[in-house]
């Protein structure tokens, strides 16, 4: 599988002098297409920081961040928000839509900021709405759903611009068992036979059988990738 990420010892720092808090120290990490990788660790470990200097919402402080080959670290400012727009789709473990727009309405804006003709932008969303088995609730508000397909309709947003990296965040913290099921079945599928790379972030241990691979962090730091799944349920 090729590699789409590439984080070489990379340092995140915020402050300065005493109150300096080391969020990351070192990390090495490979992100390849075609797998669910999960990030779990407790608390303050560094996993969403990580996660976040992936995407280029954070700079990190020292390191190499490598984004289908290309450096991202020293990358203007104004950049990035075009690496994001190209290589990554995002989901929150809070849903982040708009209340007072559609489903379908809350997809066709990440398919606007791709520039898509808006006849072609509502067709489109439509179909990534039958694609996470939403089709009926497309005219439907956010508090008119429950949280399993809300958070379907946050993946169907992230899928707009058909990118090759999925970011998620606690995506299955909010959902009871049947939704989180749902979702990361979704997930895993996008990984498995659409060839995309798809990073969770989790304390969720529902979303170990669906990892390809899974790395613990503790203090900022990547320990040894888990080989076997049953050490970490226990």
């Amino acid at each position: 599988m090729d590699t789409v990420i590439q984080i070489r010892d990379v340092v995140k720092h915020y402050g300065n002098g005493a109150s300096q808090v080391r969020a990351l120290q070192g990390v090495d990490l490979d992100v390849r297409a075609g797998e669910v990788l999960a990030l779990m660790g407790p608390s303050g470990s560094g996993k969403t920081t990580l996660l976040s200097i992936m995407g280029c919402i954070l700079r990190a402080t020292a390191g190499s961040v490598k984004i289908a080959g290309r450096e991202m670290v020293g990358l203007p400012e104004s950049e990035l928000p075009r690496v994001r727009l190209q290589h990554f789709g995002f989901i929150f473990q809070g849903f982040n839509l708009f209340p007072a727009l559609t489903a379908r309405e809350n997809v066709e804006i990440a398919l606007d900021l791709k520039r898509l003709p808006r006849r072609q932008a509502r067709g489109r969303a439509e179909e990534l709405l039958a694609g996470v088995g939403l089709a009926e609730k497309a005219a439907s508000h956010p508090a008119d759903l429950s949280g399993g397909e809300k958070q379907r309709v946050a993946i169907a947003r992230a899928l707009a611009g058909d990118p090759p990296m999925i970011l998620a965040d606690e995506p299955t913290a909010a959902l009871d068992s049947a939704s989180g099921k749902t979702v990361m079945t979704i997930l895993a599928s996008l990984a498995h036979q659409r060839a995309r790379a798809v990073v969770i972030v989790t304390h969720d241990p529902r979303v170990l059988g669906y990892a390809d691979r899974v790395v613990r962090m503790a203090d900022g730091r990547m320990l040894a990738e888990a080989g076997q799944i049953a050490e970490l349920v226990h």
